[in-house]
């Protein structure tokens, strides 16, 4: 062929091919391309193509750089589809699929999407079916759970059907959601069954207070008639009239135990005035019993609290603590009932003697020969390693305390019965504690 041979166009093909030229991207690959300093993806599906970067470098570079990013897309459909696979409480992943979905279809790589959306959109009519089948159990489960609130809201008992209900309510709390056109007949049909329960509640602790009301003020007018009766002139005829109170007062029954306690202590107060003033008139000696059971109690606590300064013997007197515990247990069984301060008093001494001899266990390790020192010396020790132990069972129990309210069990029992028993030991430490420092004090100011 002649070198000088040159391809003639007509001036309408010639505007063609330049045409073509100027259309054609300059880089491109199976799903975009670069035109114009542009990265753009192609349509697929029903998603047109647009634009989703800039050329920063070369057409190439940009090209890779997108491509690379749609593995970013390709793990995160990876990662939601292994989450849906283990997870439990599969249906709160339906939203996360949805959303997914509008993420890549707005997301700006290369690749191929179709396996993507096609694993999605298999994700979504599993989930789909799953909340479906779910939904149907759950109403199921719903509708029984009306019927059971309908009876157990018809008991007698209403301390027990108030106990049965707040357990059925809490069943339905956990109870998953329901198909919308069923929910608000349901949860308004379940609250109906709730609201006329706690109504009938409410009228049946108005007219108990109303009752409670009443026998009070029978017992006051009691307290008060035995009182007017300690001031009349026939002494005779008033020691006649309260011994009638006091039978009258033991059928008046059904207050709360501390009011019943106070009003008790009230007329008690009352019948040993009226008493003391018929004996002094009649001039007899009286001598008040003493139950012997009683005075056995006594006597533990007293023995204990002597006890406790005899540090030499605290292994011992651990010992008869732990004894007298049990012993306790027995005698005040048997009494109708027991002075508060009393017990305190008693559970003092045993608590004092048991955090004492635990101090004392711990420091021989050290310091086998401590009683030996001098009183000065001892309480040094004692205080350091008292202190110690405070600071450290404090610190254990703000962290327990704080897991607990993590893990929603601070309000359980075991729970709150752990954490009273941890404050009472902190708090016995603490007072022996300061009878330490007391002690150390008066010993350097003497």
């Amino acid at each position: 062929m002649d070198k000088n041979y040159k391809v003639q166009f007509e001036p309408k093909h010639l505007l063609e091919a330049l045409s073509f030229n100027l259309m054609k991207p300059a880089t491109e690959n199976e799903y975009g391309f670069c035109q114009d300093g542009k990265v753009f993806i192609r349509a697929y599906l029903n998603f047109p193509q647009r634009e989703i970067g800039f050329v920063r470098e070369t057409e190439e570079a940009s090209l890779a750089y997108f491509v690379k990013r749609f593995e970013l897309a390709k793990n995160k459909v990876d990662t939601l589809a292994r989450e849906v696979t283990t997870v439990q409480n599969k249906g709160s992943f339906l939203t996360k699929v949805v959303q997914m979905k509008a993420y890549l279809a707005d997301f700006d790589g290369l690749g191929d999407f179709l396996p993507l959306f096609d694993q999605l959109e298999q994700m979504e009519s599993y989930l789909r079916e799953l909340i479906q089948n779910n939904q149907i159990k759950n109403l199921e489960i719903k509708r029984a759970l009306i019927q059971d609130a309908v009876q157990l809201a018809d008991q007698e008992d209403i301390l027990k059907a108030t106990e049965d209900l707040l357990e059925i309510k809490l069943k339905w709390v956990k109870t998953g959601p329901v198909d919308k056109q069923f929910q608000d007949e349901l949860s308004d049909e379940f609250q109906a069954v709730l609201d006329a329960f706690f109504l009938r509640r409410r009228a049946y602790f108005e007219e108990k207070n109303r009752q409670i009301d009443e026998k009070i003020a029978i017992l006051q007018g009691f307290i008060d008639s035995v009182h007017q009766l300690r001031k009349a002139e026939d002494i005779d005829d008033s020691v006649v009239k309260v011994k009638e109170l006091q039978k009258e007062w033991k059928t008046i029954l059904g207050l709360p135990p501390k009011k019943q306690s106070m009003l008790w202590k009230n007329f008690k107060k009352a019948n040993d005035m009226f008493f003391e003033k018929y004996n002094r008139i009649k001039g007899i000696d009286y001598k008040p019993r003493v139950d012997p059971r009683v005075q056995e109690l006594n006597t533990m606590t007293g023995e204990l609290e002597i006890k406790l300064s005899d540090q030499a013997n605290m292994v011992a007197t651990a010992e008869l603590a732990k004894a007298y515990l049990v012993k306790w247990k027995e005698v005040s069984a048997q009494i109708k009932s027991i002075d508060r301060s009393m017990a305190e008093r008693f559970r003092n001494a045993c608590d004092k003697i048991f955090e004492m001899n635990y101090l004392l266990r711990v420091i021989s390790y050290r310091h086998a020969n401590l009683n030996e020192k001098p009183r000065l010396e001892q309480l040094k020790i004692m205080i350091n390693q008292m202190d110690y132990m405070t600071k450290k069972e404090k610190g254990e129990l703000e962290d327990f305390i704080a897991q607990a309210e993590r893990d929603r069990q601070i309000e359980e029992k075991p729970i709150q019965s752990k954490i009273n028993t941890q404050k009472r030991k902190i708090s016995m430490k603490e007072m022996l504690l300061t009878n330490f420092k007391t002690e150390l004090d008066a010993i350097l100011n003497s």
